[in-house]
This record gives structure tokens, sequence and C-alpha cells, in this order.
């Protein structure tokens, strides 16, 4: 039996990068997932025809896909993005908190609305979703997960993204206080925390050179795949780790681990 089968998943932000791995991990292993998509709905039509066509190639698995548009910083958009998802599949077992953005610029410079936009996806759209997933859960009686994505940046400062490193270091407090607060319902709450990871999103992961000036950075020498990202994502929301909640798991290649005093020998 795979692991998922017959959950129902709904991953944010899934029509590209670590989101469209995350959804064709969980449909490999039997979920039916909720695509959800900000602006661009031929890159989430191909996420659905992955999901779809994994799902062909594994013994014809009945898995079912339903793509939903939605603008998660906004309550009426995440209300909508929830009914639709429950109308289609029945109910949401598994939340995978995964939509974000990233804009950079000078912490003195950067225009208020580009952080406020920052602030309103990353951590409100997230509050946003779990907040009507864990009314979901108590009012059906389900041992529901969240699987936050957040990343090293919740606890490396990183200049120039001030606004990104302020989202993130607040979902890392929003999972820790979530988990605690809603434990006893049998509701766990995680996150993973990526490091340099080669998604669309990361402007450096399409040139090899720049590619290989990021990777002299992890101690492990390489950037991590968006396929390793849903492979941390789906062991916290499996059965595996029915004993861990409020943690946040870090894959980095060693990112986090002060890479700079690797070589010392003091």
């Amino acid at each position: 039996m795979k692991k998922f089968e017959g959950r129902n998943v709904l991953v944010t932000g899934s029509s590209t990068g670590i989101g469209r791995a995350i959804a064709h991990h969980f449909a490999r292993e039997g979920a039916n997932i909720s695509i959800n998509y900000y602006s661009s709905r031929d890159e989430a039509e191909v996420t659905k025809q992955q999901v779809l066509d994994t799902c062909k190639k594994i013994e014809e698995c009945g898995t079912k896909a339903v793509l939903v548009q939605a603008d998660v910083s906004k309550e009426e958009d995440v209300n909508r993005l929830f009914d639709e998802t429950i109308s289609a599949l029945g109910e949401v077992d598994i939340l995978i908190n995964n939509a974000g953005m990233q804009i950079e610029g000078a912490s003195h410079e950067i225009d208020i609305e580009d952080f406020d936009r920052m602030l309103a996806v990353n951590l409100r759209g997230s509050y946003l979703c779990a907040r009507y997933a864990i009314r979901h859960f108590l009012d059906h009686k389900i041992k529901g997960v969240i699987v936050n994505n957040s990343s090293v940046h919740e606890i490396i400062p990183r200049p120039r993204y001030l606004g990104y490193s302020i989202s993130k270091g607040g979902m890392e407090n929003m999972t820790r206080t979530l988990a605690l607060e809603y434990a006893h319902h049998r509701i766990r709450v995680n996150a993973i925390a990526p490091g340099a990871t080669a998604t669309p999103i990361n402007d450096w992961a399409n040139d090899s050179e720049d590619r290989s000036k990021v990777a002299d950075f992890v101690p492990m020498g390489r950037v991590g795949t968006p396929q390793e990202m849903a492979l941390a994502a789906a062991f916290l929301a499996s059965d595996d780790a029915a004993y861990i909640t409020g943690q946040t798991l870090f894959v980095d290649g060693g990112l986090t681990l002060y890479p700079s005093f690797k070589d010392d020998v003091t």
C-alpha cells in the first residue's frame, strides 16, 4: 500500500518548483492532489498532467487532481481554495504551505509595497491556509497534518532579502506555536527549511557558473533538488513522523552548519 493512498493533499503554489515536485511525489504515493496556482494556469496544467501521467504509469492508481486558482494572501481566495478543494475531493487531510515569493533589494531602499507583499504571501498566506485547515480538521475530527515550506533563512540572515527572511523567521514561530496549541487534537505542524535549491525562483539555478558558485558555499558541495525537498515534506506528513511536531527539518546540505568554519584547523 502506498503511503498516502486515499489521502487528500492541498499544496499551495504547486504550479512549479518545489511545490510541483511535492504534488508529483504525493500523487506517486497514492494521494489525491489539489494544485493551487496564483497566475499561471498553463504551468499548473503541466503539474496536473504530470500527476495524472504518474498515476497512469503506476497501475492506474485512480488519483484525482484538481486545479484551483487563488492568491493565498487574500482571505476570500483562501476560503474559496479550500471550499473548491473539499467539494472536489471530499476533505483535506494534509496541507502543504508552499506558496512563497522573494524580492531582492537593499534594506534601506526596498519599496514598501514589495516588503508588504512578501509578508502577505509568505507569512499571512501560510497562516490563512493553516487557520482554515485547522478549522476543517477540528470540525471533522481529522488527525490532520500541516507542513510549512520555510527556508534556511529563518535562522540565517540574508542581506538584500529582508522581507523574505522576516517572513521565514515568522513561519518558524508559527509552526511551533500551532504545533503546541493543537497537539492535543492530534494535529501535527512541522516545516521543512530548504537550503540552496535549483528552482525557477532562484536566478542562479539556470547558469552553470552561478550554480557552481552557490554550491561552493554548501558543505556537501552541491545544490539541492526539488525532489529532495518533496521527500522531506512527505516524511513529515507521513505516519513515519507520527511523534514529530513543532519541528523544522533543515534540508540544506549542511548550509546551516557555519560552512565558513569547515576548513578551520585551529
